[in-house]
């Protein structure tokens, strides 16, 4: 018997049924055949059947018709909701009224030496530096003002997040419970937040910080979460045996141990909220995000500059004294730092003091820079010379039009063309191969979701400007990661680039990109991969830079080049950086390739932006809903689970 069983190995293909790969397509295909020819004589093989469509717009009209006639009555916005408003403007004017009392000379002076005191001197000079940029630009009330609403808004993520991820770090099933909600709040566009709290805030600040703080506390929490749940064991296990309560733990042990966690988290909501600023002022939160809207309506294209240097600047410093205070944690303080505290908010109050005795509080009219009349002489010159003036290669127009004639045309219309049931095999086919079985049950679930709300044919509209989107930002992203993570000259020259593309709001991107590109689908596309380009290049390069050195050193004393080292070495040690590459270029492009419904990329994007500018609750949130379905289908298709993540490492 042993002989035969010996034998039949030995006769058997090698790796034919033992993959597991394999494995999981032939089941895959067995499902197809039983289910596939019961769907489509059931509800045929064309698009989205109608009978599996519910219609609910009903319900949210309801919604919304009750919101607006109510709003001035119920006692849930009289004593609840009213106040939470009236709370809001009073900490944002209160903040504001300080930041302008103490004048530009403070302000300039209390950063500069808390970055100095955080960081050093290269930093505080660098901060220094960008708030007196935007002074000069002529921004410097604008930037009072976001810095206001920044301040209010980030405090009250930091809250929210931190309690959220605190209830979810102590607790498996509250953790359970809030993921799926924190996925949610990530991936739904921030168009769709304005509109259910404008039906309830109304126009100003207090919907605009409100709608900051549910765009901006999930990065809190799930980092709160992921610090606490990741403290070392051993620390905890020698807490508890001196017989220390579950507070005492939670104060003395868990906590410290997730402080860079805490610190990287609020990194992240001051930069999500930053990217809010310009979305908000839409539903009037002023500053500088108003400006750059501004600037979007008119395509003003150097009024926007102007107005997106600052908050680029706000952002690098914000996150430049971030992480050095996040890198100097666990360090001895120094002897004397409460004295060097002292010494330094002295020297910025008398800083203040002096401004203020000067009589120049605000910024002078005659220190003001315009940059706005040279930059859009520049972008007419570029947009006569390069949108169809290129002999040979045509200008940016016909690039745009190429592009979207046999790239985005034949993609958008293949899927469309695919039955329904075709659409969802696709999906499921990686998700399962990547993934379980319950990975690509999630998957095809929240695919189907876009057909059941009624908009399948916009939601495949928008996956294929993702997937074109998604594509070229991988060809590009991954190898210039590559070349920053082999060279340090490139890397040091490509930070301070990647820097602003990463910070600059989202609107800015639009407006040269349609000077250049036209309105249409692949100026939305453009930005997009400009926008998302930055995550998968830093990502790319960390992940290679990473990898073991001891691999390394054996290849190349085996005789390896570089590029076999490339190929062999890192590439596959790094698998799960470019997983995490991938899989933040989706979702970054995903939520570009919504924005550019503003300029002409129709599909669910035009459908939200629609929804808001007409009130219509109903459009815009099925909308917002289907675009949430899309990118839990797109994260689940590129995503690996752990367990998959540890197999292929």
């Amino acid at each position: 018997m042993a002989t035969i069983t010996a034998a039949a190995r030995k006769t058997s293909p090698p790796g034919a049924l033992n993959s597991p790969a394999l494995r999981k397509l032939l089941a895959l295909a067995l499902v197809a055949a039983v289910l596939v020819p019961l769907a489509a004589a059931r509800w045929a093989s064309g698009s989205w059947p109608e009978a599996l469509i519910v219609d609910v717009s009903g319900p949210l009209d309801g919604a919304s018709d009750w919101i607006i006639d109510n709003r001035d009555s119920h006692p849930l916005f009289l004593y609840f909701l009213g106040h939470v408003s009236n709370a809001v403007v009073i900490a944002v004017r209160a903040v504001y009224l300080a930041l302008l009392a103490v004048g530009w000379a403070g302000t300039t002076a209390v950063a500069a030496l808390v970055a100095w005191r955080v960081a050093g001197p290269r930093l505080a000079l660098g901060t220094a530096a960008a708030f007196l940029a935007c002074g000069l630009l002529g921004m410097w009330v604008p930037t009072m003002q976001t810095l206001a609403l920044m301040v209010v808004a980030v405090a009250a993520s930091v809250v929210v997040g931190a309690l959220l991820g605190l209830a979810s770090g102590l607790s498996d099933r509250t953790h359970r419970a809030l993921r799926p909600v924190l996925d949610t709040m990530q991936v739904l566009p921030a168009f769709a937040y304005l509109l259910p709290v404008v039906l309830v805030f109304g126009i100003g600040v207090p919907a605009a910080v409100l709608a900051t703080v549910v765009y901006a506390a999930p990065p809190m929490a799930r980092l709160t979460a992921l610090g606490l749940r990741g403290a070392d064991r051993e620390v905890l296990e020698a807490v508890e045996s001196l017989g220390a309560t579950a507070r005492q733990r939670l104060l003395t042990a868990r906590i410290p141990l997730a402080r860079k966690e805490l610190l990287l988290g609020l990194n992240q909501t001051i930069m999500m909220a930053l990217s809010m600023a310009v979305i908000a002022s839409v539903i009037g939160a002023g500053g500088l995000g108003d400006r750059v809207y501004q600037a979007l309506a008119s395509v003003d294209v150097g009024a926007a500059l102007a107005a997106g240097i600052p908050i680029v600047l706000l952002a690098v410093v914000l996150d430049r004294v971030t992480g050095a205070a996040g890198a100097r944690l666990g360090e001895a303080p120094a002897p004397n730092a409460r004295a060097l505290w002292l010494h330094a908010l002295a020297a910025a109050a008398a800083v203040a003091v002096a401004g203020r005795l000067a009589g120049r509080p605000e910024w002078p009219d005659g220190w003001v820079v315009g940059i706005a009349e040279p930059v859009n002489r520049a972008v007419d010159w570029m947009t006569a010379h390069l949108y169809s003036g290129v002999p040979v290669v045509g200008g940016t127009a016909d690039w745009a039009g190429h592009f979207t004639t046999w790239v985005l045309d034949p993609l958008r219309d293949g899927l469309q063309w695919l039955p329904w049931w075709a659409v969802l095999l696709l999906v499921a086919a990686p998700a399962w191969l990547i993934g379980t079985w319950r990975t690509a049950l999630t998957a095809v679930l929240a695919m189907a979701a876009t057909g059941v709300l009624g908009v399948w044919k916009p939601s495949l509209d928008t996956l294929s400007q993702v997937l074109a989107a998604v594509a070229v930002t991988l060809v590009l992203g991954v190898a210039t990661g590559i070349a920053a993570a082999r060279s340090d000259r490139v890397e040091r020259l490509l930070r301070p680039v990647l820097d602003v593309f990463q910070t600059m709001p989202q609107f800015v991107y639009l407006i040269p990109v349609v000077a250049l590109f036209g309105v249409g689908r692949a100026p939305a596309v453009a930005a997009a991969i400009v926008y998302a380009l930055p995550a998968v290049v830093r990502i790319t390069a960390q992940g290679l830079r990473q990898v073991d050195p001891a691999a390394l050193e054996s290849a190349r004393s085996l005789g390896a080049t570089g590029g076999q080292q490339l190929r062999q070495v890192q590439l596959p040690l790094a698998r799960p950086a470019l997983l995490l590459a991938v899989n933040q270029g989706v979702v970054l492009v995903l939520a570009v390739v919504i924005i550019g419904g503003l300029v002409g990329g129709g599909a669910l994007g035009y459908d939200v932006v629609l929804g808001l500018a007409q009130g219509d609750l109903a459009t815009g949130l099925t909308a917002g809903a289907a675009i949430v379905c899309l990118g839990l289908t797109l994260d689940r298709v590129t995503q690996p689970t752990e367990r998959r993540a540890k197999k292929g490492a």
